[in-house]
Parts: C-alpha cells; structure tokens; sequence
C-alpha cells in the first residue's frame, strides 16, 4: 500500500496525497510518494523507518517547513499549501511546537528568555506567571535565571519543551528528540511529551530511529521507499524493533503474519 488513512475531519495534521520530489528530469529522487495520513487530537505519534524512508521529509511538509510537490497538508484547520511563507510563518510561531536533537537554546538569553521567545518573535508578551509555570511543569522552575550552558543536556531539552508549549500549540514536532540524550535522560524526556500530550490534549508527531523512544507513543507509523507501509499501535519496543527489521526493500511485502500489534 502506498497510502494510510486520515482519521476524518477531526485530525490535527492531515496530509492528503502528498508527494515531494527534489532534483531534475535525469536526477530526480522521490522523497515522498502520494502519502495521506492523519493526526488525531490528543495522540502521540513516532515515525520510523530505514535512511531515506521520507521521515524527515514527511514532517517537514506536515509542519509547512518544507512545500510538497503535489498533494495537501492540514494543520490546525488552515490548508499549508495556499500560504505564503510570511503566513507560514506566523502559523509556525502560533500554531506549531518543534523539539530537535539539537536544542538550539540562545546561550547568552536565560533559560526564562528562551523559553519566552517563540512569543516575544511574533510580537507578543508573555502572560503574566505563564514562563513560570510552564517552566514548573518541565521541572526547571528554580532554574529560571541561568543560562544553557549552565544546564545538562537534559535539561537544556527540557528548556526546548517548554519553549514549545508556552505558545500552547495544536501540534508539537520533534526530529529525534531523544538522539543526544543518555537512556535515563532520553525516558523522562519522552514521559514529558507524553504527558504534554495526554494531559493537554496536544498532538505530538516525532521522528525517531530508536524503538525505545517510539514504544511511548500512543502509534508508530513506518515509512518505506517515501510511503507509509505499516503502523502499530500499543506497541512494545521489541514488536518495533522486529517490525524494523522487515522494512527493507518494503518488508519482504509484508508477510502474512507478521504485523501483530496493528489494531
């Protein structure tokens, strides 16, 4: 199969028949290949899949930080593909919150400044304890006044969480969130997504190679090839792991049997 299907109108993220090539006539490469897929509300979602799947890609065009060549993203109600990148811009600054390996903090601002940005860029001021506390939610409230480089990886991760949640997003994306972290640092990592998500009613769509990291979410949606062959739900790191393992060269085309966990 080469598409999945949306979740209805109610979806957070919805792509339709999205596809996106780079390069020309003699050196074209499909990145992705007529996907559609949905995001539904209060969900926690991992995408995996070998080098080269269209992971990144794919939440690139969903986030509007990339345009696709053909098909429509959904996101928040607001079809991406009509704006241009002004709007793009500001619906990111609103809309969006985004969590990479990197945690591009500003080392000379305060953790509290950091995390006050994303406002402060479109314009705005915080409100009044809102930094406050969205800094004690991520566990960093007495750690205010410092500086990244004065936090641990950890913590600097939790510092672009919060930067992610003080705009209260429809949907947070993360690009291996969890890839520069320890195990024990990387799990309270994603039990604070988790949380986010479930207890907000957010919607969080990672990127991740590791079946660890994705075993957290709520649904693990495979890609191969730039299309969306498989996805589990509930699963156990090792039911991902062993899914992994059958993605090459499309999994063997998905042998009968092979896809416990899919519900």
């Amino acid at each position: 199969m080469n598409t999945a299907p949306t979740n209805g109108t109610g979806d957070v993220v919805r792509l339709t028949g999205v596809s996106r090539t780079y390069g020309g006539e003699r050196n074209r490469v499909t990145a992705l290949d007529n996907v559609s897929i949905g995001f539904s509300p209060g969900t926690f979602t991992a995408v995996m899949g070998p080098s080269g799947s269209g992971k990144t890609t794919l939440l690139q065009c969903a986030a509007g930080l990339d345009r696709p060549t053909a098909g429509s993203v959904l996101l928040d109600g607001q079809e991406l593909t009509g704006l241009d990148e002004k709007q793009l811009t500001m619906l990111r600054r609103e809309r969006i919150g985004f969590v990479f390996q990197a945690f591009n903090l500003l080392p000379a601002l305060t953790v509290a400044d950091n995390v006050a940005l994303p406002l402060r860029l479109a314009g705005r001021k915080p409100a009044p304890g809102s930094v406050e506390r969205v800094l004690e939610r991520v566990g960093l409230g007495p750690r205010a006044i410092h500086r990244p480089g004065e936090l641990s990886g950890g913590q600097q991760q939790r510092v672009a969480i919060a930067r992610a949640l003080i705009t209260e997003p429809a949907v947070i994306f993360g690009d291996e969130p969890t890839g520069a972290l320890d195990t024990r640092t990387a799990l309270e990592i994603l039990r604070l997504l988790r949380e986010s998500v479930h207890e907000a009613g957010r919607t969080a769509i990672i990127v991740t190679h590791d079946p660890v990291a994705a075993s957290h979410a709520d649904r693990v949606v495979f890609l191969a090839d730039g299309q969306v062959v498989d996805e589990l739900h509930g699963a156990s790191a090792d039911a991902i792991a062993e899914r992994m393992t059958h993605l090459g060269a499309w999994g063997d085309q998905v042998v009968s049997g092979s896809r416990e966990g899919v519900h």
